[in-house]
């Protein structure tokens, strides 16, 4: 996910943070280096620096604890600012991304071991709510790019984790995470959307993790304007017709905002995931239903779950 522009408006991942693989795992000492010095800076930001004692005290507490004993990732000592740390993640694997996302919390890091975080309010999109605007759907009318799913995963994780030309690369996206998304890929449980231009050529996408009926969109890029957008769109109405709860975009993005996601507390999230997320549900490889027509979509219209449904079981 040739050089891309990763379009961070339309990412779904914490605020501030690149939706970028991890070019500092394999890209010699230099890059090392440099992704060290950025994932302070980004760190020490004053929206953040209240964080950093918690996250101190708590990694000292977890390495002093015997591997044994280490407790698990835990909803009740979430912070009620940040992002919510919940646990230190010692080792990432594709069967601890689903159980830990069935109950709402996310690996991320920049600096030091990944840590898992449940936001106090979490950004998701009901899908009737979902918002498309005037040009976007001008472009869905006119069939100026070509969507497709599970086409290409490894092209979309990859493009979402290159650097942006210009910019400082400082990436969540490391290669612990595209191995274990990868692997959730092949187990049935990763999805990738492809965006292609007329020429055949991959110009925009996103991947994300299904838990039941709960999508997580993880990362979006794009080489051409409005091109991730749209697969967003597509994919979302695809979500809706299927019978899918909920999207979850983790923090707010202006690009989420304006698609109709909205904040919800992360209580209110859990109580989603334990009656939506708990199954299996349509594992295995996806296709985009032709018989979809994604320019006369209208969320509030169609069939589907609602947020008075889901709030109110």
């Amino acid at each position: 996910m040739t050089l891309v522009t990763t379009d961070t408006s339309q990412a779904s991942a914490p605020p501030s943070q690149d939706t970028g693989t991890d070019t500092a795992s394999s890209g010699g000492l230099m890059a090392r280096l440099q992704h060290f010095a950025y994932g302070c800076a980004w760190t020490m930001m004053p929206e953040r620096c209240r964080v950093l004692p918690y996250i101190w005290w708590r990694g000292l507490k977890h390495y002093l604890t015997p591997k044994a004993k280490r407790p698990e990732p835990d909803a009740s000592i979430a912070l009620n600012f940040g992002e919510g740390l919940v646990g230190i993640c010692d080792q990432l694997t594709p069967e601890l991304i689903l159980k830990n996302y069935a109950k709402g919390f996310y690996a991320f890091g920049h600096v030091g071991p990944l840590k898992w975080w449940t936001p106090p309010q979490r950004w998701v999109l009901f899908f009737n709510e979902t918002h498309l605007e005037k040009n976007l759907r001008r472009l869905l009318r006119q069939k100026k790019f070509r969507v497709t799913f599970d086409q290409d995963f490894d092209a979309v994780i990859q493009a979402c984790a290159a650097p942006r030309p210009g910019r400082r690369h400082l990436t969540w996206i490391n290669d612990t995470q595209i191995s274990c998304f990868k692997t959730l890929h092949q187990m049935g449980h990763a999805h990738s959307v492809e965006v292609w231009d007329a020429n055949g050529e991959l110009v925009g996408g996103l991947y994300g993790v299904a838990a039941g009926r709960v999508f997580f969109t993880e990362s979006q890029f794009f080489t051409k304007r409005d091109a991730s957008k749209v697969g967003f769109a597509v994919l979302n109405q695809h979500l809706q017709h299927w019978g899918f709860a909920v999207n979850d975009g983790k923090n707010e993005t202006p690009h989420l905002r304006q698609s109709g996601f909205t904040g919800i507390p992360r209580d209110t999230l859990r109580g989603i995931l334990d009656t939506h997320a708990s199954l299996p549900f349509r594992v295995g490889p996806w296709s985009v239903d032709t018989e979809l027509d994604e320019a006369a979509w209208v969320p509030a219209g169609s069939p589907g779950l609602t947020r008075s449904s889901m709030l109110e079981q």
